[in-house]
C-alpha cells in the first residue's frame, strides 16, 4: 500500500504515532559509516525509513537503502531493536519509532550523486566524529555500530 503513512497522517493530523522503521549501517574500508543528510530535518541519519503496510523489516531496509542512498544492499545481520526514537518533524508530526538496525553490505548500485526528495547528501563519517544527528535513537544506533566494530 503506497503512501500508507501519508494516508494515516491525513486521518490523524499531527497526533503522535508509533511507527516501525528499518535502518542499516554500511561501512567503507576505513570503518566509516555512511550517513544521509535528510531533506525534511536537514540533519544526518542512517539510510532507512518507515515500513509500508505488509512489508517486513528486512524488505523495508533494502528498499529504503536504495531510495535514500541509491545503493543495493544485502543484510549481513541484525544489530538491534531500538524503541525510544522520539521525533517532532518541522511540519509538527510527532512519532515514536521502533527501529530495527542491520549491518549491510553493498551488492550493487552506486551512491546518489544528486539531491532527491529525501536525501540532500551522502557522506562517510568516522564513528567518533559524527555530524548533527536526527535524534537520540540515531545516536544510539550508531553507538551500537561503533561497539560492534570495536569488538571485531
Amino acid at each position: 500500500m503506497a503512501n500508507y503513512i501519508q494516508e494515516i497522517r491525513g486521518l490523524v493530523g499531527h497526533r503522535p504515532l508509533i511507527l516501525n522503521a528499518a535502518g542499516a549501517i554500511l561501512v567503507n574500508d576505513r570503518q566509516e559509516v555512511l550517513l544521509n543528510l535528510r531533506t525534511d530535518t536537514h540533519n544526518w541519519s542512517l539510510p532507512g525509513g518507515y515500513l509500508e503496510y505488509g512489508e517486513t523489516f528486512d524488505q523495508a531496509c533494502i528498499r529504503e537503502y536504495k531510495e535514500d542512498a541509491g545503493i543495493d544492499v544485502e543484510i549481513v545481520q541484525p544489530l538491534g531493536l531500538f524503541d525510544q526514537g522520539f521525533t517532532t518533524y518541522p511540519n509538527g508530526d510527532e512519532t515514536q519509532v521502533i527501529s530495527r538496525l542491520y549491518l549491510v553490505k553493498q551488492v550493487g548500485g552506486h551512491a546518489l550523486r544528486e539531491e532527491t526528495d529525501e536525501t540532500l547528501d551522502l557522506k562517510y563519517f568516522p564513528f567518533d566524529n559524527l555530524p548533527p544527528l536526527l535524534n537520540q535513537q540515531t545516536a544510539d544506533m550508531l553507538a551500537a555500530g561503533r561497539d560492534y566494530f570495536a569488538q571485531k
